[in-house]
């Protein structure tokens, strides 16, 4: 039998409302949409963390973030440190069996020597290694002195410049390469696209921005950033058809976290809070633990196996997708005691339900766990910066999905276990 490839593609504070097939009122994405209905679209589906590099770590190794010693943000200093060396990624499980790796795009796991991605299983890489870059100069500000900005471009361990050429269709172009050369190889390979947009700085090419132009400036920009991803999981799908893959392949797309509302989004120095990304109908955004800011849009296809037209109502997570692609590969997954993740291949061709009883998140002085309808929320925030009155909040996710009611105080017994789960949850991590 051949090996499924793999296609992970994962984009950067794109929020659960601005895909059509999510139900956004303006932006266009018949690619994705196109691809939602040949496998299965999640609605339920969480980001083990509000923000980027947690969320990545857990996408790739199956674990909770903090176990992989990656839960902040990383910062942009070349060298700085980041996934533990005894824990293993996607790209070198598949490795050992054979498969071809590559990624394009971020990477934000680490910029040390024995962190970047071709130490961590990736035998090509072209991208960046910190959080976001200028779409056109790529070159790093966020969190660097004023006075010293880094630029930040590789392919492999070489430096590279590429000023002009926007990132998103670099991207793109690489991948479609990758795939395109797998015609002459006799191996099955892990892509995984992880595309900087729609994350700030707010860049987007002419032709998007017109495709938009109704549209009040902040959303139009976000509106064409994500068209332009859009075009290029087109490009991605059309390859792959071209060099007769597409049946045999698995496909994640997603993304790390909800949308930013930091300031910095604008373009004006204003300092307003940023509304172009959109949570749909959920509150928060990144850096929250309230549903805007760790539920996203989330498809998987592997048309071979997964039935096309599948909307999964069940919840699922980030941590997932490691043994989720060994099984549907037919390799080895890792036992419970190496990873969180379970594999989800029963909800998605047996109809059975989730693989969790509960998910536990944590971030910053944030607690959180899921239990069937049940939502506890500790201290939680609206993004990083902006609070809410309720120290403890507690919902019933299925009677109130925005999570606006609090009902602690009408199901104490319900708030308190979950509570003490949470926290037990919590300590084992320390």
């Amino acid at each position: 039998m051949t090996r499924p490839n793999v296609i992970v593609i994962y984009c950067d504070d794109l929020g659960y409302g601005d895909l059509g097939c999510y139900g956004s009122d303006a932006i266009r994405t018949p690619h994705l949409d196109a691809l939602a209905q040949d496998g299965a679209r999640f609605t339920n589906w969480y980001s083990n963390s509000p923000v980027c590099s947690p969320s990545r770590a857990a996408l790739l190794t199956g674990k909770y973030p903090a176990k992989t010693g990656v839960s902040h943000i990383l910062g942009g200093k070349r060298g700085t440190g980041g996934l533990k060396a005894d824990t293993k990624t996607l790209a070198q499980r598949l490795k050992e069996h054979g498969y071809r790796t590559a990624l394009f795009g971020k990477w934000h796991l680490g910029s040390a020597a024995d962190t970047k991605p071709n130490a961590k299983g990736f035998d090509e890489y072209f991208g960046f290694q910190a959080g976001c870059v200028d779409y056109y100069s790529h070159i790093f500000y966020w969190g660097m002195p004023s006075v010293n900005p880094v630029h930040d471009l590789w392919s492999n361990g070489e430096e590279v410049w590429r000023d002009g050429e926007y990132l998103t269709h670099l991207i793109t172009d690489k991948s479609v390469d990758f795939i395109e050369a797998s015609r002459a190889a006799d191996k099955p390979f892990f892509l995984y696209a992880a595309y900087n947009a729609p994350h700030y700085p707010m860049h987007a090419p002419e032709k998007y921005m017109k495709r938009y132009s109704h549209l009040p400036r902040d959303r139009q920009l976000m509106a064409a950033m994500i068209s332009a991803v859009d075009d290029g999981v087109g490009d991605i799908v059309a390859a792959l058809k071209r060099v007769g893959a597409y049946e045999n392949t698995i496909i994640f797309f997603s993304s790390d976290n909800g949308p930013s509302s930091e300031s910095r989004n604008y373009l004006d120095g204003t300092e307003d809070v940023y509304y172009g990304g959109s949570a749909g109908i959920f509150r928060g955004h990144k850096g929250s633990l309230f549903e805007g800011g760790i539920r996203e849009p989330a498809i998987l296809v592997y048309p071979s196996i997964i039935a096309a037209g599948q909307t999964k109502d069940d919840v699922g997570m980030m941590a997932d997708i490691v043994p989720t692609v060994l099984d549907l590969a037919g390799l080895p997954v890792p036992a419970a005691e190496e990873i969180d993740g379970s594999s989800i291949v029963p909800m998605l061709t047996q109809g059975a339900g989730t693989p969790h009883q509960q998910i536990c998140w944590e971030y910053g002085s944030q607690l959180v766990v899921r239990e069937g309808k049940w939502k506890l929320v500790l201290g939680g925030k609206l993004d990083f910066d902006r609070t809410q009155p309720d120290d403890i909040h507690l919902s019933d996710l299925e009677a109130d999905p925005g999570e606006r009611i609090n009902l602690k105080d009408e199901f104490p017994e319900i708030a308190q276990r979950l509570e003490k789960d949470v926290r037990e949850w919590y300590a084992t991590l320390l």
